[in-house]
Parts: structure tokens; C-alpha cells; sequence
């Protein structure tokens, strides 16, 4: 995926709000949208270099997105509204072997009281798939959440549903940054959903990760990622 149109260097200067940035451009502050309502702060560090992406939408109360911070040396990208197009992308070329001969039959499916990210068709028939955007990684495991989410688990009780009426489901977790060696929910933020990621797992729901290969004006999924589910502390 190319991020097309005017892309500008800056520094993170502070956070307001859950999507919104005070940010450092040309020596002045400025308010930048900030699209991931993760807690981030591993990332969100004051001074740390930034990519914004420049947005002319009428009525928008903010001039640019908040794309990409660096870290590690490394450029992650903190679009939260990715993954779905991503997956989309690879699917078309054919960088998801797991999900061969599937293509994209419908976006934002309704399920019980909420929204599923992707409906595919394929020669199997149909596939429940919810998206997640990654980018924590600490010691190389990619964990997710970083912040408790009701949203996200009701997701995956929405997947598990499916799969028990007799359709394939699946969530995938990209991860928006190329340094995750596996991918592993995050029981300390947020036990709920992973026991229920382990219980749909039992259920017959798939999990899979992917890393994702960041450029400045480009993100792509790269390579698909081990997935650990136990519980480290767990006894």
C-alpha cells in the first residue's frame, strides 16, 4: 500500500486526547489526528521523529495524520485503520497462502450487535474475518492489546459464533512494524480477551499474525508470524 499525497517530517511533541496530537512541524505546533486509540507509549515519546501524512478533507478539524513514528531505527506505522485494506491487498497478491483462492466479498459484515471487518468468498465458502493493527513488540514477541478492548473481544465472541453456525472464521493480527519475531496476546493489559482468544482458538476459530514490511511511503504484510497463545504465567 503507497501512502499517496504530501508526507511531512516532524516530531511528536505531546498527546491530547485519545486521537489527537500536539506535534512539532517547521519549528511550530501543530494538531495532528492521531488514527489508533492504543495507549502507545513506548512509541509516543516527546522529541521522537514522526511522519504526517497532509489531508485536505473538508471539515476535518486538523490538517494531517499522524502516520508513522520511528523507534528502533525503524519506521512503525500507527494507522489503526489498516489492517483490513492490507489484508485485502495481500490477498489479491497472493501473499496469504492461507487464505488461497479467497478473495474480498464484503466489508464492515454486520454480526449480532456489531461489525466484522471482512466477509471473503472463496471455493470453500465463505470466511468471518476481523482485523487487528499491532504495534507493540517487546523482546521481539508482538503483543496485542496494548490497552484493554471490550470491542475486540466481542469481536472474537462474534468470530466464534460464526464458526459455530457452520462458516470458517478467523482474526488476523498485523503487525505494523518489521522487527516481531512471534505474536502473542497481551495477558497483563488485557486478560479477558486473551483467555477468550485462547477459548475461540479451542473453538475453531483461526489466529494468524503478520508482519508488515514499513517504508515512509509504503506498508505492506511481509511474513506470516508464530503465534503463541499459552499464558507465560500461568501455571
Amino acid at each position: 500500500m503507497l501512502f499517496r499525497g504530501r508526507l511531512c517530517k516532524g516530531r511528536f511533541f505531546r498527546r491530547l486526547n485519545r486521537f489527537a496530537a500536539e506535534v512539532l512541524l517547521d519549528g511550530r505546533r501543530v494538531l495532528a489526528h492521531l488514527p489508533n486509540s492504543g495507549r502507545l507509549r513506548e512509541l509516543l515519546i516527546s522529541g521522537q521523529p514522526i511522519l504526517l501524512q497532509r489531508k485536505k478533507t473538508k471539515g476535518r478539524r486538523t490538517a494531517y495524520d499522524l502516520l508513522h513514528v520511528r523507534s528502533g531505527g525503524r519506521w512503525v506505522c500507527l494507522d489503526a485503520r489498516l489492517p483490513p485494506l492490507l489484508v485485502q491487498e495481500a490477498l489479491k497478491a497472493g501473499r496469504i497462502p492461507e487464505f488461497a483462492g479467497f478473495s474480498t466479498a464484503q466489508r464492515e459484515v454486520a454480526v449480532q450487535e456489531g461489525k466484522i471487518d471482512l466477509l471473503l468468498a472463496g471455493p470453500q465458502g465463505v470466511c468471518y474475518v476481523e482485523t487487528k493493527a499491532v504495534t507493540l513488540v517487546v523482546e521481539g514477541t508482538a503483543l496485542f492489546p496494548d490497552a484493554p478492548t471490550s470491542r475486540g473481544t466481542r469481536h472474537l465472541l462474534a468470530l466464534l459464533q460464526a464458526h459455530e453456525e457452520g462458516f470458517r472464521a478467523a482474526v488476523i493480527f498485523v503487525v505494523q512494524r518489521a522487527d516481531a519475531l512471534r505474536f502473542a496476546p497481551n495477558w497483563q493489559n488485557d486478560l479477558r480477551f486473551a483467555q477468550t482468544l485462547e477459548r475461540v482458538a479451542r473453538g475453531g476459530v483461526s489466529i494468524f499474525a503478520y508482519r508488515c514490511r514499513v517504508g515512509p511511503r509504503r506498508i505492506e504484510i511481509a511474513q506470516s508470524l508464530p503465534v503463541v497463545l499459552s499464558c507465560p504465567f500461568c501455571p
